[in-house]
C-alpha cells in the first residue's frame, strides 16, 4: 500500500490527478487492501483446518506425494465398517512378508531386481516405508519359495495421479514360475511368460474409464484372456492406499480392489503351475517423475485356508496374522473385517462359548511399549466384536503378552510377521 500511494503523490504532484481520481483510487487502494486482507485470513484458517483434519497443505505445483525422512499417523478416514462385503481371508502360514522397514531409505530392497531404478521411501500421510515405482521398469521381489497350488497374495498401492492432460501411467502386478532357474535373474525382467504366468493390468483414468484385466501365459502363449472390467471406484483413492488381494486355488483366481472382487475366474491359472515368484510394473506415461507416484507397501505371500470353526472350538485355540493393524497402532485395518466377522460367526453358533483376546507382537521397539500396544490391540478386536457384531462383552476377555511369546524368527521379515498376530481361546 505504501507504494501506491507513493505513486499517486507523484502523479498529483506533476498535476495528473484531479481531486475526484485521487479520492477514487483511494477508495480502491482501500477496497484491494481489504480484499487482500481478507484472503489471508481466509487461507490461513484453512491451514489451519487443514493440519487439524491431517490434510496436506502443499501447493499445486509441488510433487504429487512428498517423500520425507519421517512419518505421521495415517488417516483415519476408512472405517472398518466400509469392507462389510470384503470376504477376504488370507492364508494361515507366512510364505513372504515385505514391508520395507529394514531396508535403506533411498536405495532399492535387499535382494530385489530391476530393470531401472526404484527406492523405498517415507510418505508425509501414511506410516511405514514405501518402495517407489517409476515408469516403464519391472520390478522382481526377493521371494524365494514355491507358492503352492492354494495361496493368497496381499499388497497395498498408492497410485497418486492428477490429471494435467496426459495418459495415466498403466500399473501391473503378477505371478510367474520360474522352474529351475533363480526367479530373480535378469532373464526375468523381460521374460516372466517364459513358463507360466498370471498378470493383472491396472488402466487408471478419468471421468469412469478405468479399467482392470487379468491375462495368464504358458510357456509365452496365451492362456487365459480376459475382458476389460470397469473399476470406477479406483478414481476415488488416488492418492490413498488401495489393499489387492487375491486367492489361488489350483486354477481358481480370485481378486480383491478394497471391498470389491473383481475377478472369480475358475480357470484361469494354467493347471499345474507352481508359481514361485511376484512382479511389479509401470508402463510409460508423459508425466514426469515429479508429477505421478506409484508406491507398493505390505506385501504378503500366505498359504493354507485357516479352518477357524474347527480350530477354535475343537482345538481351543485360534491364531492369525489376518487381522491388521496401522503401523505401531491398535487402530485395526478395514481389510480384516471378513477375519473379525468369521470369528463373530463362531460366537454366534455357540452361543455358550467365551473367548480370551490375546495380542501378539513382533521384538521391533521397546519390550514395555510392545507390552501396551498388544494389550491395545486385544482391546480394540473385542470392541469391534462387541459394537459393530453383537457379540455380549461378557463372552470376551482380553490379554496382551507383548513380545514374549514368539511363534518365528524375529530376524527375519516373515518370521516377524508370524509373530504380529492375534490369538483366540476358548476359555
Amino acid at each position: 500500500m505504501t507504494k501506491r500511494l507513493i505513486i499517486i503523490a507523484i502523479l498529483l504532484a506533476t498535476g495528473f490527478l484531479s481531486q475526484a481520481q485521487l479520492k477514487n483510487i483511494f477508495n480502491k487502494v482501500k477496497n484491494k487492501t481489504e480484499q487482500r486482507a481478507d484472503r489471508k485470513v481466509d487461507a490461513e484458517i484453512d491451514k489451519a483446518l487443514d493440519k487439524a483434519e491431517g490434510k496436506s497443505t502443499r501447493s499445486e505445483s509441488q510433487p504429487p506425494v512428498a517423500a520425507k525422512e519421517t512419518t505421521t499417523e495415517p488417516l483415519a478416514d476408512n472405517s472398518i465398517k466400509s469392507y462389510s462385503r470384503f470376504d477376504f481371508i488370507p492364508g494361515d502360514s507366512i510364505l513372504y512378508a515385505e514391508d520395507f522397514q529394514q531396508d535403506a531409505i533411498g536405495e532399492l530392497p535387499v535382494n530385489w531386481n530391476t530393470s531401472g531404478s526404484g527406492e523405498v521411501t517415507t510418505l508425509d500421510k501414511y506410516s511405514g516405508n514405501w518402495l517407489r515405482l517409476h515408469k516403464s521398469f519391472i520390478y522382481l521381489s526377493r521371494n524365494q519359495k514355491e507358492f503352492g497350488e492354494n495361496y493368497t497374495v496381499e499388497f497395498d498401492l498408492i497410485l497418486q495421479l492428477k490429471n494435467n492432460g496426459w495418459m495415466y501411467p498403466e500399473f501391473h502386478f503378477g505371478l510367474f514360475a520360474s522352474k529351475d532357474e533363480p526367479n530373480a535373474g535378469n532373464n526375468f525382467l523381460k521374460d516372466y511368460k517364459k513358463y507360466a504366468s498370471a498378470i493383472v493390468s491396472f488402466f487408471p483414468g478419468e471421468f469412469k474409464s478405468t479399467k482392470i484385466r487379468m491375462n495368464s501365459f504358458l510357456v509365452n502363449q496365451a492362456y487365459f484372456n480376459g475382458d476389460n472390467k470397469a473399476l470406477e471406484a479406483l478414481e476415488k483413492s488416488y492418492g490413498i492406499p488401495v489393499h489387492v488381494a487375491v486367492q489361488v486355488q489350483k486354477e481358481r483366481f480370485r481378486m480383491w480392489v478394497n471391498e470389491e472382487k473383481v475377478f472369480d475366474m475358475p480357470k484361469a491359472i494354467p493347471a499345474g503351475s507352481i508359481m514361485n515368484q511376484l512382479f511389479f510394473q509401470v508402463g510409460y506415461t508423459n508425466y514426469a517423475e515429479n508429477q505421478y507416484g506409484v508406491f507398493i507397501n505390505n506385501i504378503k505371500v500366505a498359504t493354507g485356508k485357516p479352518d477357524t470353526r474347527h480350530k477354535l472350538i475343537e482345538e481351543g485355540k485360534f491364531s492369525t496374522t489376518g487381522i491388521l493393524f496401522d503401523f505401531q497402532s491398535a487402530v485395526i485395518k478395514p481389510e480384516s473385517y471378513a477375519v473379525i466377522k468369521e470369528i463373530a460367526g463362531v460366537f454366534k453358533d455357540n452361543p455358550g462359548v467365551k473367548i480370551k483376546v490375546v495380542g501378539h507382537t513382533s521384538s521391533d521397539g521397546d519390550d514395555n511399549a510392545n507390552m501396551e500396544l498388544s494389550k491395545k490391540r486385544a482391546s480394540a478386536v473385542k470392541d469391534l466384536l462387541v459394537n459393530e457384531f453383537g457379540i455380549d462383552a461378557s463372552r470376551i476377555e482380553t490379554e496382551g503378552k507383548g513380545e514374549t511369546q514368539p511363534i518365528a524368527d524375529n530376524k527375519t521379515k516373515e518370521g516377524k510377521m508370524a509373530n504380529r498376530r492375534v490369538e483366540f481361546i476358548k476359555l
